[in-house]
C-alpha cells in the first residue's frame, strides 16, 4: 500500500494570540518541540515518508523548520488562506496515490493511523467536552452520516479530529473551499465513509489548551541527563536535561519535565510535573514551576510560584511573582470565552516583583508594572505593547 501524508499547516491560528503572532501555530513549542513535528514523527512510525506539507501564514518559519526533519519533505504554499479545502487543492498536483490529510497543528498518535490506514475513506472521530469548537459527527453503524461544522448548540459530543484517509479518486470530484463540505458532498453520494476512533488526539484551539497538550506529550518522552546535576539536587520520574543546563543543589524535578539546552536552575528550586523549560531559560533560588510551558530566554526571579502557566520566548518575571490556575470569562476578539489558566504571555513580556497573575493574557512585548507592591490580573487581557501600572 503507498500512501502519501498532505499536513495542512497554512492557518495563522487567530484564537492561539498572542502566541501566534510571531510564529504559525504549528511552530508552537510543546513539551519543547514544535506540534508540528510530534506529528511527523507520528508519520515516521507508520511508515509513511512521502510527506507534502501545505505552508501559508509565516511560511518562512515553517520552511526553515522542515529542512531540519529527518526525513525529506514537499513544500505547497497556499497563498490565500481560503480553507482546508483550498490547500488540499493547492497540494493536488504532487498527489498521486491514496492520501492520508491532517492538520498540522494537531497531535494524533501512529496507533491511531495505522488503524485508520486499514479502512479506505475514513475519518477519525473522538468524543470532546467542548464539541462546538469542532465539526460534529453523525454516526450510524460505524458509517459517517454527516459533519456540521462548530455549530452554536451540539446535540452529540462526537467530533472530527480532521483526519482523513481518502481514495486519490477523492480529488477529481472536490470543489468546496472547506474539507468538511467535501467530505459531506462524497458521503451525499452514496460513498460511504467510515468512522475510526482515535485512541490519542489533541488540538489546541485556544492558549490554555496547549497546557493539556504539553501534558499529554511530556508521557512519551525519555529521561536524559546532558547538563551538569549538583550532587544535592533530586530528581524523580522522566526527566530531560538538556546540553549546558546546570541544576543547582537543594532542587527537586519531578517528572515529566524537560529542560533545554544552556538552562540555570538556582538553588532550592522545585520544578513540578507536567513542565516544558525551554533553553538559556532562568530560573532563580527559592522557586517553584509546575504544569506549565515556559519558551526560549526566560527569566523568572527568586521566591516565584508559576502553575498553569503558558511563557512566550525572553519574558522575565520579578520576584515574589505569583501565577495560579482560575476560570472566568474572558474576551478574545468578538468572543467571550470561558478560559482556565494562570496566564498567557506572549513574547518579551517584562513583568515587575509582586504581581499576582489568574486567568489572564497579556500580550506581546507588554510591561506589567507594580509600582513595587503587589498588583492582581483577574480575567484579565493585555493587548500587545501595553504598559499596565
Amino acid at each position: 500500500m503507498t500512501v502519501q501524508a498532505v499536513i495542512l499547516a497554512a492557518g495563522e491560528g487567530t484564537r492561539l494570540r498572542p502566541l501566534t503572532q510571531n510564529r504559525p501555530k504549528a511552530l508552537i513549542p510543546v513539551g519543547n518541540r514544535p506540534i508540528l513535528e510530534h506529528l511527523v514523527d507520528s508519520l515516521l512510525k507508520c511508515g509513511i515518508r512521502d510527506i507534502i506539507v501545505v505552508v501559508g501564514y509565516r511560511k518562512e518559519q515553517v520552511m526553515q523548520h522542515l529542512i531540519r526533519l529527518p526525513v525529506q519533505v514537499r513544500v505547497v504554499e497556499q497563498k490565500d488562506q481560503l480553507g482546508t479545502g483550498h490547500a488540499l487543492f493547492c497540494a493536488r498536483d504532487l498527489i498521486s496515490d491514496d492520501l492520508l490529510v491532517l492538520p498540522g497543528d494537531n497531535y494524533v498518535d501512529p496507533l491511531s493511523l495505522k488503524e485508520l490506514l486499514q479502512i479506505s475513506n475514513s475519518m477519525l472521530i473522538t468524543t470532546h467536552i467542548h464539541p462546538s469548537n469542532f465539526g460534529v459527527v453523525q454516526i450510524e453503524d460505524g458509517l459517517v452520516k454527516g459533519i456540521i461544522e462548530k455549530p452554536a448548540h451540539a446535540n452529540r459530543m462526537t467530533v472530527s479530529c480532521g483526519v482523513y484517509y481518502l481514495k486519490h479518486a477523492f480529488l477529481a470530484d472536490m470543489t468546496e473551499f472547506n474539507l468538511t463540505d467535501a467530505i459531506n458532498t462524497i458521503i451525499s453520494k452514496g460513498n460511504p465513509i467510515a468512522a475510526v476512533y482515535a485512541l490519542e488526539w489533541q488540538d489546541a484551539i485556544y492558549p490554555w489548551d496547549l497546557l493539556s497538550m504539553n501534558s499529554r506529550l511530556l508521557r512519551q518522552t525519555s529521561s536524559s541527563r546532558a547538563g551538569t546535576i549538583s550532587a544535592g539536587a533530586i530528581i524523580e520520574g522522566v526527566v530531560s536535561i538538556g546540553r549546558g543546563s546546570v541544576i543547582g543543589p537543594h532542587c527537586v524535578i519531578r517528572g515529566p519535565t524537560v529542560i533545554g539546552d544552556d538552562c540555570v536552575i538556582s538553588s532550592n528550586v522545585v520544578i513540578n510535573p507536567d513542565t516544558s523549560i525551554g533553553s538559556r531559560v532562568v530560573i532563580e533560588p527559592f522557586s517553584v514551576l509546575g504544569d506549565s510551558l515556559v519558551m526560549d530566554d526566560c527569566i523568572i526571579a527568586s521566591h516565584s510560584t508559576v502553575t498553569s502557566a503558558v511563557m512566550g520566548e525572553a519574558c522575565t518575571l520579578g520576584e515574589h511573582t505569583i501565577i495560579k490556575p482560575g476560570s472566568g470569562i474572558i474576551e478574545m476578539g468578538d468572543e467571550a470565552v470561558r478560559s482556565s489558566c494562570g496566564v498567557i504571555m506572549g513574547n518579551g513580556v517584562v513583568s515587575s516583583p509582586m504581581i499576582i497573575y489568574e486567568n489572564s493574557i497579556v500580550g506581546n512585548d507588554c510591561q506589567i508594572d507594580g509600582n513595587n507592591g503587589p498588583l492582581r490580573l483577574r480575567s484579565k487581557v493585555i493587548p500587545d505593547h501595553t504598559r499596565v501600572m
